[in-house]
């Protein structure tokens, strides 16, 4: 299953993504641009050595953002490598704001197989990070765990398998600055095995002060989720808050309906979803005038001709 958020950034940070060619010539100032870092398809380049030109042609301690695209040549490779190469070279980084660490598509590298590691140590190392965005895997090793960053404003997690142990770290963290949290759950076959248990901390405000956005998504059980968030504190200091991509149908469209008024916010998102054209329309009188995000339903993918064939719902992003 695929999802409009799966595609390459054009934009991170706040900045342009600028992919650097072997003979791209003159090159933007340093500042300007989220930098994307690739080993192309087509070039005879390692990561190692990619990262190492990279530095001597840009005045690194002037760049803002880094984007991380393919970093392997030929069979996948672990990114643990890749990670070892941004903690090292950290110092060298003093303005690095923004880190987007698996910028890949599904024509490169299916969100299930990228081998991803603990991405606790660059978040140690870039203590003045803003932004920081991972994609990938839980059964390929993404993991996190409990730490404070001072500095940290947005924090995305998508993946088509989150690991509940990550998500408890999340939980156990200290981010005063936090301002955006987006997680996608994805799905039991690809290592997502959290709960609504562990995103309790976070429901019950306080945790992140400053929160103004969150996103639960692509997630099996989003009518938990919308029950959960139905009553949940943390709601009332929200602006924006994501309830899609995930299987939410008309049970999880009823909690939102008996729960807390969520009229005070500017977008409510429910795209990908399974809730029938009634339910969808009270949801958005309900919450008028925040602007309502969410087309028509998903297909059913229930076999017609079976009664006793349950419909299917799937998250948009797994494999």
């Amino acid at each position: 299953m695929t999802y409009l958020g799966i595609r390459h950034v054009d934009r991170f940070h706040g900045l342009p993504v600028h992919t650097p060619a072997p003979s791209s010539g003159a090159l933007p100032a340093a500042g300007s641009v989220a930098w994307r870092l690739e080993c192309a398809y087509d070039e005879e380049v390692d990561f190692a050595t990619l990262w190492e030109q990279f530095q001597d042609v840009v005045d690194t301690e002037q760049v803002r953002a880094l984007v991380i695209g393919p970093w392997w040549r030929g069979d996948y490779t672990p990114f643990a490598e890749v990670m070892e190469l941004l903690v090292d070279d950290a110092p060298l980084f003093p303005a690095l704001r923004g880190l987007f660490l698996a910028d890949v598509v599904s024509e490169e590298c299916e969100v299930s197989w990228l081998r991803m590691c603990d991405v606790t140590p660059v978040l140690e190392a870039l203590p003045s990070l803003e932004e920081f965005a991972v994609r990938g895997c839980g059964q390929e090793g993404l993991a996190l765990y409990p730490l404070r960053h001072a500095s940290l404003k947005s924090l995305r997690f998508e993946s088509g398998g989150l690991p509940g142990r990550l998500v408890r770290a999340l939980a156990a963290s200290e981010l005063p600055a936090l301002e955006r949290l987006d997680l996608w759950f994805g799905s039991s076959w690809y290592g997502g095995d959290a709960t609504v248990e562990d995103i309790r901390p976070v429901l019950a405000g306080g945790l992140f002060p400053r929160l103004r956005h969150l996103g639960l998504q692509n997630s099996e059980f989003q009518d938990e989720i919308a029950t959960a968030v139905g009553s949940a504190p943390v709601v009332a200091q929200l602006e924006t808050l994501a309830l899609s991509m995930g299987t939410l149908s008309d049970t999880g469209g009823e909690a939102l309906l008996n729960g807390q008024p969520l009229n005070h916010l500017a977008t409510l998102d429910l795209r990908h979803h399974y809730l029938s054209g009634p339910v969808l329309d009270r949801i958005r009188d309900a919450c008028a005038p925040a602007v309502v995000e969410g087309g028509e339903a998903e297909e059913d993918w229930a076999d017609p001709d079976d009664e006793d064939d349950e419909p299917e719902r799937y998250v948009a992003v797994s494999e």
